[in-house]
């Protein structure tokens, strides 16, 4: 089933939504209810968020099979629960201070590094790729059998926190292990270790986003499910280099 969200679920008995399910379902509502969350820590379910995390790396599938759970439950693809986005800006703080310790960075420089690893790296290319996947899914990779659905935004953008996160580890923490001794050394072996790991994590950004994407690849465009067959060697690779 693809990422999307029916306009007429729940329905009337005309196939209609009522004034309240429908201002219920809206995209304002959800993310009304999102931001509100954003300061309730004792609502969120942390442990939940970190499970998910642990497996973007072992086994992605499992994550995005909670996706398809949360549709049916909660009639909704994007998360509801900000946890995983709180859990994600704590690893950007962490990993951006380590970084700038690694690397011998002053406070300003450390705090500037932070603002562009936010802001930049995570948060404007994150607008930019999602709002780009959103607009191309609904626009070419849906099949339309009616006006009643549509790939939500916010899912979209969750494609790209989950693609992000494995990304962030391998470079920003991962790498400060081999950065000093290792990746600036000027040698051959420096230029090897430092490449291969930005591979991976950009191999891991492209697998985890085409997940996400083909979650449901049965209704997309034919020529896209024919691409489901690239998944299982690259998902082997991935095993592998574990």
């Amino acid at each position: 089933m693809l990422p999307s969200i029916s306009v007429n679920s729940p329905v009337q008995g005309n196939g209609a939504l009522n004034s309240r399910d429908a201002a219920r379902h809206t995209a304002g509502a959800k993310r009304y209810k999102y931001l509100r969350r954003l300061f309730r820590f004792r609502q969120m379910d942390f442990e939940f968020a970190a499970w998910q995390m642990l497996y973007l790396f072992t086994s992605p599938q499992r994550v995005y099979r909670n996706f398809h759970y949360r549709k049916q439950t909660k009639d909704q693809w994007a998360r509801d629960d900000p946890a995983f986005l709180v859990l994600l800006s704590i690893w950007l703080c962490v990993s951006t201070i380590g970084f700038g310790f690694v690397l011998d960075m002053g406070f300003f420089e450390t705090i500037k590094l932070l603002l562009w690893v936010v802001f930049i790296d995570c948060v404007g290319v994150g607008l930019l790729i999602s709002t780009l996947m959103w607009f191309i899914s609904n626009k070419y990779l849906v099949k339309r059998q009616s006006r009643d659905y549509d790939v939500e935004w916010g899912y979209a953008f969750d494609v790209h926190l989950n693609a992000f996160y494995p990304l962030l580890v391998i470079l920003h923490f991962i790498q400060l292990f081999f950065i000093n001794h290792v990746i600036l050394t000027d040698t051959f072996i420096g230029y090897f270790v430092g490449n291969t790991l930005w591979l991976v994590a950009v191999g891991y950004y492209i697998y985890v986003t085409f997940l996400g994407y083909s979650a449901g690849w049965k209704i997309f465009l034919p020529v896209l499910g024919s691409m489901q067959t690239f998944q299982r060697p690259m998902h082997q690779s991935l095993q592998a280099w574990h």
